[in-house]
């Protein structure tokens, strides 16, 4: 069974920082893109930032000079780093991996993680 676990969410003032870890774990044979989704109150889930194996991002309009993504492979890691946070970044956050694992047959999915809550008000 492939995991994805999120950690790192909580309350912070507006201009604060956050920094959100997502640990992969189970039969993996290899992590191709990962990336960040969120989704607030009434709205659709949207995608925050994303990172190929290699380690190329790239990041919503909204974000961009404010969050930084990495990886770590070796970890089976991703991170977000949330920097001058806004009250509309108020959200649910979601890992989200494109994972090849090795279980009865070789198979390549889609997997989510639970999601971490992100609250940023004053």
């Amino acid at each position: 069974q492939v995991q994805l676990v999120e950690s790192g969410g909580g309350l912070v003032q507006p201009g604060g920082s956050l920094r959100l870890s997502c640990a992969a774990s189970g039969s993996i044979i290899s992590i191709y893109d990962m990336g960040w989704y969120r989704q607030a109150p009434g709205k659709q889930r949207e995608l925050v930032a994303s990172i190929s194996w290699g380690g190329t991002a790239t990041y919503a309009d909204s974000v961009k000079g404010r969050f930084t993504i990495s990886r770590d492979n070796a970890k089976k890691t991703v991170y977000l780093q949330m920097n001058s946070l806004k009250p509309d970044d108020t959200a649910v956050s979601y890992c989200n991996a494109d994972i090849l694992s090795n279980l009865a047959v070789a198979l390549r999915n889609d997997y989510w993680g639970q999601g971490t809550q992100v609250t940023v008000s004053s």
